[in-house]
């Protein structure tokens, strides 16, 4: 079976990603679609002890996170222009400035949602440490659903979230083998069930368990299992949704995932059909460079 297509909504467009390319496809000022694609070295094909479950997690985590900064420094670049001259790309950002972003991204969403939670409940005076941990997991959930609740009321991130929505609706037209022009896509559900959303929600979920096995540490240590163990949880969260993405038709498995399906509601608006033409720019740059489009695909598609 061919590998799962991702992606992720960018300023004024969407990029998405195949196992050995990504393309970012961005709506200019002028309204042209801008579109820029890299190929990926994956680490997972350089030894096999990185495709070993839980381990190949945390390694796409890390290639996603590293994928997404580069694709939003492009189209950041192409929003804030006017006019690019000639088919010039943008530069993207140097090597550290990029550094510097995944740093200060990691840290805050670290702090904010695995330590600041954790500290929370330390304040409770709560003795069993399974208590402990089931109230750190509630504290921890409800501060997530807060923030996208609150994200989702900003006006200026309307866009973003129509492009996540046409991003999802682009890859479940693909995936259920439909053409790929807007209007078509435009029918498809703006959910997925490996969306980044969902997998956040399902991060949580393992850490209560994981956490359970620590019982209630003493402060410091605290601190520190919930920076350690993040990898570890995020990687069993990653074969959950891997799992469930390949098992769309199983009622029984997307009713324990439904909880994830439906915060997606706080991050996706419907998209219009110009937006979905964006996305689907970008999906047909991938397949067109892994070789998944049929001559008779390779059409430009008509919009409304």
């Amino acid at each position: 079976m061919a590998q799962a297509i991702g992606g992720q909504a960018v300023l004024e467009g969407v990029m998405m990603r195949g196992p050995r390319n990504w393309a970012v496809a961005v709506r200019k000022p002028d309204g042209e679609i801008a579109h820029v694609a890299k190929a990926i070295d994956p680490l997972m094909a350089r030894h096999w002890a990185l495709r070993l479950p839980v381990v190949r997690g945390v390694v796409a985590l890390g290639e996603s996170l590293s994928i997404g900064f580069r694709a939003l420094s492009v189209s950041a670049n192409y929003a804030a222009q006017e006019e690019v001259e000639g088919d010039e790309e943008p530069a993207e950002l140097g090597r550290w400035a990029l550094a510097f972003a995944f740093l200060v991204a990691i840290g805050f969403a670290v702090m904010i949602f695995k330590v600041g939670p954790a500290l929370l409940a330390d304040l409770l005076p709560i003795s069993s440490g399974g208590w402990f941990v089931l109230v750190e997991g509630l504290i921890r959930v409800t501060v997530f659903v807060v923030y996208l609740t609150v994200l989702s009321f900003i006006p200026s991130l309307r866009r973003v979230f129509q492009y996540h929505a046409a991003e999802h609706k682009a890859i479940n037209a693909y995936e259920a083998g439909e053409d790929l022009t807007p209007e078509v896509a435009q029918r498809y559900s703006l959910i997925h069930p490996r969306c980044g959303t969902a997998f956040l929600l399902w991060v949580m979920v393992v850490s209560v368990f994981v956490y359970a096995l620590l019982g209630r540490p003493v402060w410091y240590w605290l601190i520190v299992s919930r920076i350690l163990l993040l990898p570890v949880i995020a990687g069993i969260a990653y074969e959950l949704i891997r799992f469930a993405g390949k098992h769309t038709d199983n009622r029984i498995l997307m009713t324990v995932l439904a909880p994830g399906l439906w915060l997606q509601r706080l991050t996706t608006r419907e998209p219009s059909l110009d937006q979905l033409e964006v996305s689907i720019r970008a999906l047909r740059e991938v397949l067109e460079l892994e070789g998944r489009l049929q001559p008779a695909d390779r059409r430009v598609e008509v919009m409304a």
